[in-house]
C-alpha cells in the first residue's frame, strides 16, 4: 500500500488547486490562498514521502507535474485573469493573465527534462511564483495602484520570463545540516519569516527578491570554495 501514498498526496495537491481556481473565479481570494498553501504543503510532502518510502516512480513524476500545472499554473493565471477583469472594461484583455499559465507549463516541462535541475532550479519554480501572485489581491487592498492594467500586464510578463529564465536558484533540499554549506539558505528562511510576520502578504514580493539574491550569493560562495580547493 505504501507505493500509493505519494500519489495520493499529489492528488490532494491537484484537488486543492481545482478548488482554488473556483474560489478565485468567485473572487474569494482568501480561500484561494488557503488552497495554494495546502497545495504547497502537499507538493512538498509527496516528494518527501516518495523518497522516505523508496517508492519513487515515473508515473509519480508525471502526476506531480500535471497537478502543479493546475495548482501553480492555472490557479495563478486565474488570479491574474480576475485582477485584470476588475481593472479594465475590456472583454478580452483579462485573458492575457493566462499567458502565465502557458509559461508555467513550459517551466514544468523544462524541469522534467533538464538534467541541470536535479538538485537546484533553473528559473523560478512555479510554487514560488504562485505565492507571489496570490499576494497581489491582498496588497491591492492597501495599494490600489496595483489595479493598473499596464502594471498587471508587466507583472505577467516579468513572472513569465522568470519562470523560464536561466537564473540559477537553490532548492531547499538539504544534503546536510551544516551551516557552512547552507548559511545562505538558513538566512533566507530566517529573513523571509521575519518579513512575513511583519508585513504579511506584502512580504511575498520581497521574499522572491531575497530568494534570487541569496541564491546568487549561495552559488557564488560555492564557486569561490571550489576555486580555493583547486588552488590548494
Amino acid at each position: 500500500m505504501k507505493k500509493y501514498i505519494p500519489n495520493s498526496i499529489t492528488s490532494l495537491n491537484l484537488f486543492s488547486g481545482c478548488i482554488g481556481v473556483v474560489m478565485a473565479l468567485q473572487g474569494n481570494y482568501l480561500f484561494a490562498f488557503y488552497c495554494v498553501l495546502a497545495s504547497g504543503i502537499f507538493d512538498f510532502f509527496d516528494g518527501m514521502s516518495a523518497r522516505a518510502l523508496h517508492v519513487k516512480s515515473l508515473i509519480g513524476k508525471e502526476l506531480d507535474s500535471l497537478a502543479d500545472v493546475i495548482s501553480f499554473g492555472f490557479l495563478p493565471g486565474t488570479i491574474m485573469f480576475m485582477m485584470l477583469k476588475e481593472s479594465t472594461d475590456s472583454q478580452y484583455l483579462p485573458y492575457l493573465g493566462y499567458v502565465m499559465t502557458i509559461f508555467s507549463a513550459l517551466r514544468l516541462a523544462k524541469f522534467n527534462i533538464d538534467t541541470r535541475q536535479t538538485t537546484d532550479f533553473i528559473g523560478v519554480n512555479t510554487p514560488m511564483n504562485t505565492f507571489l501572485i496570490i499576494s497581489l489581491p491582498f496588497i491591492a487592498q492597501d495599494y490600489p495602484l496595483l489595479h493598473n492594467v499596464v502594471l498587471l500586464l508587466g507583472i505577467v510578463a516579468v513572472c513569465s520570463f522568470l519562470l523560464v529564465s536561466e537564473i540559477k536558484l537553490f532548492s531547499m533540499k538539504l544534503s546536510s545540516l551544516a551551516w557552512s554549506a547552507n548559511k545562505f539558505k538558513y538566512l533566507f528562511l530566517l529573513l523571509s519569516l521575519v518579513l512575513i510576520v511583519i508585513f504579511k502578504f506584502l512580504a511575498l514580493p520581497m521574499v522572491l527578491i531575497l530568494y534570487i539574491l541569496f541564491s546568487y550569493l549561495h552559488f557564488a560562495s560555492e564557486r569561490n570554495y571550489a576555486s580555493a580547493k583547486e588552488v590548494e
